[in-house]
């Protein structure tokens, strides 16, 4: 098949891109949660456990245990929102294209791989809640995954990849909520400023609304 024939058939179903994108995130959105682990009691020497079931004594400790897990089940439901959103956006994209080429799917091939790394960021801001650097590197990882869908709309408009029938202004509209939302999730970091964690109940409010708002569409949608 020669080369130039290849590189026009390439990469043109969106089926197929979409169906590696359901996989992608629905991995990506399962091993967030591989980051919560069941706390272990202290043991006593030998292996003898400090507590019996039942007892008053074990039941506090395990409580206690269990609260320094609430701050990452926090920024779990961020990892996991963070995702959903992303996932809508660029489905809602897909929706509204005839067709793929070889530059566009690699724009989200290039995005997808961004989706893949996002439970490191995660965890990695769970494990240093309290670092700057973590919080930066998270909003990075954001800004990086909205570039990459503004750029995909960016290039399939240019490249009269979108639809006829899409609503006059429709495409400007997206790239305008794409926008708007990478500004707030910038406003969510520079609170970091003062306290982390603060930045980050900011992000898990940003992405909840996104999420319920019954009239307004997600801010990463299309």
């Amino acid at each position: 098949m020669p080369i130039t024939t290849y590189h026009r058939i390439a990469g043109t179903s969106l089926d197929r891109l979409a169906a590696i994108s359901d996989g992608i995130f629905a991995v990506a959105l399962t091993l967030l949660v591989l980051d919560l682990h069941v706390p272990e009691l202290g043991r006593l020497r030998g292996g003898s456990p400090l507590w019996a079931p039942g007892s008053l004594h074990g039941e506090s400790e395990l409580l206690h245990a269990l609260l320094p897990l609430a701050g990452r089940l926090g920024v779990y439901l961020l990892g996991f929102l963070t995702l959903g959103m992303f996932w809508l956006g660029q489905q809602s994209q897909l929706s509204h294209f005839t067709r793929s080429d070889r530059q566009l799917t690699w724009l989200h091939l290039a995005f997808l791989g961004g989706v893949s790394l996002m439970p490191f960021s995660t965890a990695l801001l769970a494990e240093y809640e309290a670092y700057r650097v973590a919080l930066l590197v998270y909003w990075l990882h954001l800004l990086l995954l909205g570039l990459l869908l503004l750029g995909s709309l960016r290039y399939a408009r240019a490249a009269g990849l979108v639809r006829e029938d899409t609503p006059k202004g429709l495409v400007e509209v997206a790239r305008r909520r794409i926008v708007v939302a990478q500004w707030l999730y910038a406003g969510a970091v520079l609170l970091g400023a003062v306290s982390t964690y603060l930045s980050v109940a900011l992000l898990v409010l940003l992405q909840v609304n996104s999420a319920v708002a019954p009239r307004i569409r997600p801010l990463n949608a299309f």
